[in-house]
This record gives C-alpha cells, structure tokens and sequence, in this order.
C-alpha cells in the first residue's frame, strides 16, 4: 500500500532538515556559531552538525588575502604632490572578533590602508620615499596591524608599489641631478687642480735646494725635446752658464779689461 501524502511530505521535510543540517568546511575554513542569536563557538575544519533554525554559522576564510589600496593623492613633506598605491597581505587570525567586532573587515581594512598611506607618506620627503621604501613598508604595516588587531586580523606584509609624479616635477628632478653632476665633476677637477699645483711647488723646492737636481732635470727636459719631431729647437741656457760671459760685458763697459776674479 502506497504511503499517504503527509507521510510523504513529513519524509521530505526531515530529509531536508537533515541536509541543510550537516555543513563541511574545508581546510583554510572556520564556522562562527551562533545558537537564537548569541555566540556559542568557533567551528571546523571539517563535518559539523547545525540545528536548523536554533544555530546559524557565518563561515570565515583564514587565507591570505591580497589587497589592492587604491593610488593617493599625497602631499609630502617637502611639499611635492605625488601619486602612491599600495599592495595589502593579511589574514585572518581570530574568526570570532572579524565577525563580532566588526560588520565589514575587509572594507575596513581598505579604508584603514588607506588613510595610514596617505598619513606616512606625508610626513616623509620625496627622496626619503624613493630611497626608504622599506622603512615606509614597515611603519604602514606596523600601524595597520596594531589597529586591525582589535578586529581579529594579522597585517603580514604591506608594498608600496608605485610612487607617480608628476611631468613638470620629473623634469625639476632631472634638472636638479644634472647640476649636481656638474657641481661634483667642477669639485674633482678643482681638487685635482690644488693637488697638481701643489706637487710643482714641492718639486720646485727640491730642485732649488739642490743644483745637481736642477741640471739633471734641464738635461732630460732637453732630451724629451730632441726625441720630438719638430724643424725648431729652442734650448733654454742656465744663467750659471752664461753669467761670467755677463760679467765680462759690463766690465768691458766700464772701461776694465781685467777679467773679474
């Protein structure tokens, strides 16, 4: 005899209730139990068991999320208008307090990200930001993650990605390390200069303080001129040399014919 239609009906109901009543989470899945409204426990992985219409469960993913911050306008320190966005790593760490404690974790945290960027960025100048990138990562991290600590979650890694400055600023910039190669190159060669100088006056103090040195040194500047090709000589005489041949003509002038002694 066929089961009558209430019986039928009772079979499907208990059979749904049944269904609707066994939940499986996965591995990187946690279940926050609520019993009529009030937090009762933290569940899963795995098979777990909800009474229909008494218990409730809000899943929670405990994988790392990836989040874009979207580019900021920001004025920095040295007041240079700039453009600065960001990557986000976190996660889950508490299931209960990302879902008692706040409504929307991830918005939250996204606005959060936002505001600390554009909040650290402004108190640092523009070569700082382009040379002390990890030291921002850092302080963006460190203060996102003690805010959204209260809220369950765990700030892993924060990335400034891309720092966009404007055209006229580029240009300013290149001029800027343009004038500074030059100011350095005009500092070498001006200390090259004083340091060139300075040996000449060192050499000149040793070769007058010693007159073999200064015909040694005559005698190969002489050499260095007659290894060069060239159809006139100019031979430089020391004034020992032709002193007497001086004295001979003034006293020649002054009527004497004796030679000097």
């Amino acid at each position: 005899m066929p089961p009558s239609v209430p019986i039928l009906i009772l079979y499907f109901v208990v059979l749904f209730l049944l269904v609707s009543s066994v939940k499986v989470l996965r591995q990187y899945e946690r279940a926050v139990l609520f019993q009529l409204g009030r937090f009762r426990a933290v569940r899963g992985p795995g098979l777990i068991i909800v009474v229909p219409f008494i218990q409730q469960i809000v899943r929670v993913d405990l994988r790392v999320v990836v989040m874009e911050v979207p580019s900021q306008d920001v004025i920095s320190k040295d007041n240079v208008s700039i453009k600065v966005d960001a990557v986000l790593y976190f996660r889950v760490a508490d299931a209960e307090k990302a879902v008692i404690e706040i409504e929307n974790y991830m918005a939250a945290t996204n606005l959060l990200a936002q505001t600390t960027l554009r909040s650290v960025v402004g108190e640092h100048e523009l070569d700082q930001l382009l040379s002390e990138r990890n030291k921002l990562n850092a302080d963006v991290q460190a203060i996102v993650d003690s805010r959204t600590e209260a809220w369950g979650l765990k700030v892993s890694h924060v990335e400034i990605r891309t720092v966009e400055l404007t055209e006229n600023m580029v240009q300013a910039i290149a001029k800027q390390a343009e004038a500074e190669r030059d100011r350095r190159a005009k500092v070498i060669h001006a200390d090259a200069e004083f340091q060139a100088a300075q040996k000449l006056v060192d050499a000149a103090k040793i070769l007058s303080s010693n007159a073999a040195a200064m015909q040694l040194r005559y005698l190969q500047t002489l050499t260095e001129i007659g290894a060069e090709h060239n159809t006139t000589t100019v031979f430089p005489m020391p004034i020992d040399i032709i002193k007497p041949f001086l004295q001979i003509i003034e006293h020649t002038a002054d009527g004497t014919t004796h030679p000097p002694a």
